[in-house]
């Protein structure tokens, strides 16, 4: 069911949503400060291409004070209209029972799309 899911996820936008992070993260590791969000749009790209099988967890050194600011400079920046995107998206797929299993994933690239920072992203 998952690669079915993948496959008809990436015929409906998904594989142009993963076209324009990674079009968005080459962009930002133009430059030197840009790079480390550029890495996290990276993450949020390789999440976008299957997010059937992909989920994410709290990396053990990561949680700290550099992490909480990144997240906070990323939030201002860039992830809260990436946010509300998904956040759209989401409500218009679970609006038919059909949309469900889809919009259901835009909500769970949600979460890592606020807090990308000391974040992994893991297969299931």
């Amino acid at each position: 069911m998952r690669l079915l899911g993948n496959i008809i996820w990436l015929i409906f936008g998904g594989l142009i949503a993963f076209i324009g992070y990674v079009v968005g993260g080459a962009a930002l590791c133009l430059t030197i400060v840009g790079i480390p969000f550029g890495l996290q749009v990276f993450k949020l790209a390789e999440v976008t291409l299957w997010p059937f099988n992909k989920t994410w967890e709290l990396q053990s050194w990561a949680p700290g004070c550099l992490s909480t600011l990144m997240n906070l400079i990323w939030l201002i920046v860039a992830g809260f209209w990436i946010v509300l995107t998904h956040l759209l998206f989401g409500i218009l797929l679970t609006l038919t029972i059909i949309g469900i299993p889809w919009g259901m994933q835009h909500f769970k690239l949600m979460s890592l799309a606020i807090t990308p920072f000391g974040r992994k992203v893991v297969n299931k």
